[in-house]
């Protein structure tokens, strides 16, 4: 077992830790640099929340998020903004191909977006609010006039009283891995043959160990230069500033979501029945609508406390349902009866459900810690079957954090949500997020199927497009340490 490790709380920011759940009301404003030494003045005060317990929480918080473009127009040294991820240097929406990767294609072309896209509506700063509903405009306005004298606003992207559920209406963010703060989590490459939701802190917080016993790349400093004094040694480069620890990379999209054509299409397949209308809906996302419980283990036993063992067939939960693609909840190793000969005969590949078990990577190496808000007006779904309002829209601010862009979001969007033959699947994109858009064969990928106990599987087709991307950038959260240095050197 690892040592225990006294964790650097006072230095971590907050949202790391909380989602701030008790805080109802959040906003994000996007902001540019247009007067360098004024944003930096601010930068350096700015009343960031760290991630320290307090008893009673918090009444107010501030997030501090910095895009790659924003560090260069900080005026940080480009040797250090070249030693964060490629990704992250890249930008979101500064590659075709990666758009193409992530699904931002047609509607959600990075050229139709709102934000994030081109250099006048590119954030540098993202600025994450917290507070109560009474108190969210008052706090909002009195960070507007600090920050006014160095930056501009190019965006402030407001949210709605967050009351558990995103915009469909089914209950958000149950389900979110465990963190090993104490540091007692030990890999060192062992296969694991049970899922479980605990993570090394090394997945979401950069400068400590991963789910691979390694540490991901990051800026690391000669600690004789000037400021490097101010920053926490490297663990596996004792001899560095690490300009990482504590800090990680922090995924912004802005989610369009057509609530009223998802329950118009439910009906429509339904005939009207309402029972039938819920059920399609319910396997599209794995869960229940009412009470948000796991479609593959109706039981008393936590929403969160399950996995995919007792449904191989795809039965309960269908295998293309948004849940099950976003986490597979799969081990390294495919499970089965104990034994050597046993555990033989599953990796030469003559058991037929541990092959099918083993298209999907394992889960692991893969988890992100969400903290999304949602905006816009709530519908029921009565009334999501009426006719829409002018200018109405709602939608997620999806927000995740992880230490590698690449291997953890970038590879959930890209293999499991878009990927059209997740799990043996043939031509489906995720029911929910999918784009709908024809594969390179011309193949369409707009249909879902609901596997059958006693039946072929049902096959609904022809799906809309529920979900449009309006904006969405890569940002470095660092430690708070880190972020007064980066603006504080030159």
């Amino acid at each position: 077992m690892k040592q225990s490790r006294q964790m650097e709380f006072e230095d971590v920011q907050g949202i790391v830790r909380f989602a701030y759940n008790h805080l109802k009301r959040a906003g994000f404003l996007l902001l540019q640099v247009k007067n360098r030494e004024a944003a930096r003045e601010w930068l350096k005060t700015a009343p960031v929340t760290n991630a320290v317990k307090l008893v009673p929480p918090p009444k107010r918080t501030l997030q501090i998020a910095l895009s790659s473009q924003g560090l260069g127009a900080l005026g940080v040294a480009d040797a250090i903004v070249q030693g964060f991820s490629v990704e992250f240097v890249a930008g979101m929406s500064g590659d075709a191909n990666r758009s193409s990767r992530l699904g931002d294609i047609g509607e959600s072309d990075p050229g139709h977006w709102q934000w994030g896209s081109a250099p006048n509506n590119m954030p540098h700063v993202l600025v994450m609010l917290y507070a109560e509903p009474d108190d969210f405009e008052q706090w909002q306005q009195q960070i507007l006039e600090q920050c006014a004298a160095g930056f501009t606003v190019i965006d402030k992207l407001d949210t709605e009283v967050m009351n558990g559920r995103e915009p469909f209406g089914f209950i958000d963010g149950i389900s979110q891995p465990d963190i090993d703060w104490q540091g007692e989590r030990v890999t060192h490459y062992q296969q694991e043959i049970e899922y479980t939701n605990l993570s090394c802190l090394g997945e979401f917080l950069l400068g400590y160990s991963n789910e691979y016993s390694g540490y991901t790349g990051r800026p690391l400093l000669d600690e004789q230069s000037e400021g490097a004094s101010n920053l926490p040694k490297a663990e596996d480069a004792p001899d560095k500033a690490d300009l990482g620890r504590n800090g990680t990379y922090l995924v912004f999209r802005h989610l369009k979501q057509d609530v009223r054509q998802f329950w118009r299409f439910m009906d429509a397949q339904a005939g009207g029945d309402a029972a039938r209308r819920q059920h399609l809906a319910e396997a599209m996302v794995g869960r229940t609508l009412p009470e948000g419980k796991p479609l593959a283990a109706l039981t008393d036993k936590g929403l969160n406390d399950f996995d995919y063992q007792g449904d191989s067939q795809g039965f309960k939960c269908p295998f293309g349902a948004h849940i099950r693609r976003a986490n597979p909840r799969n081990p390294d190793l495919p499970s089965g009866q104990p034994g050597w000969l046993a555990w033989l005969w599953r990796n030469l590949g003559f058991d037929a459900k541990a092959r099918r078990k083993d298209i999907v990577a394992s889960t692991r190496f893969h988890r992100l810690l969400r903290r999304g808000r949602k905006y816009g007006k709530s519908l029921s779904i009565d009334q999501a079957l009426t006719p829409a309002e002018a200018n109405e829209e709602s939608g997620l601010y999806f927000i995740c954090l992880n230490s590698s862009i690449v291997r953890q979001f970038e590879f959930v969007q890209t293999a499991w949500i878009m990927g059209t033959r997740f799990d043996g699947l043939n031509r489906e994109g995720d029911p929910l997020l999918g784009h709908r858009q024809p594969d390179l064969a011309g193949a369409p990928s707009d249909g879902f199927s609901i596997p059958q106990a006693d039946a072929p599987d049902e096959k609904l087709c022809g799906l809309p497009r529920f979900i449009t991307v309006r904006g969405g950038a890569y940002f470095f959260l660092p430690g708070i340490r880190a972020l007064r240095y980066l603006v504080s050197t030159s």
